[in-house]
């Protein structure tokens, strides 16, 4: 599949805007590997390759089991994850999904169990993010992420 345009050298100062969300989103308390699994997670169902290949490698780095991110797909089915992945990865799930689920009770009630009000609102945010980053990913038929340098497509 051939990239269509490179977003970060089109538009470099809007592209920093999200970048600098995204980076700050990641700088506010939430566990570094349950925050891997929520990039990777989105990334599955959106099928960006662009973000899976970088926060697979990421979560990797970060120390996360291969077995872990073989099985994230299938988490619901998975004793490897616990209640407070589980609810963020339902919230991932539901989230990315909104158009199809309406963000349930079901799935806010586990959400609310295991992450304060503060929590929460990180975890949404970051889920936004990843999923706007899947969206330039896909959009432009990104398989990597291109450098600023790099021509447009």
């Amino acid at each position: 599949m051939q990239p269509r345009l490179n977003p970060f050298a089109a538009a470099p100062d809007l592209i920093k805007l999200l970048t600098d969300f995204g980076t700050a989103i990641t700088e506010t308390g939430l566990e570094p590997s349950l925050m891997d699994l929520v990039k990777v997670r989105a990334s599955q169902i959106n099928g960006c390759a662009m973000n899976l290949g970088l926060h697979t490698r990421v979560a990797r780095a970060h120390g996360e089991t291969e077995e872990r991110l073989y099985l994230l797909d299938a988490w619901r089915a998975s004793p490897l994850f616990n209640a407070r992945e589980r609810a963020a990865l339902g919230w991932t799930d539901t989230l990315t999904l909104v158009s199809e689920t309406h963000a349930p009770d079901d799935v806010y009630a586990a959400l609310k169990a295991e992450f304060n009000e503060e929590e929460q609102v990180r975890l949404t945010l970051l889920i936004v993010a990843v999923n706007g980053f899947n969206r330039l990913g896909i959009g432009f038929r990104l398989s990597e992420a291109p450098s600023p340098a790099r021509q447009a497509a």
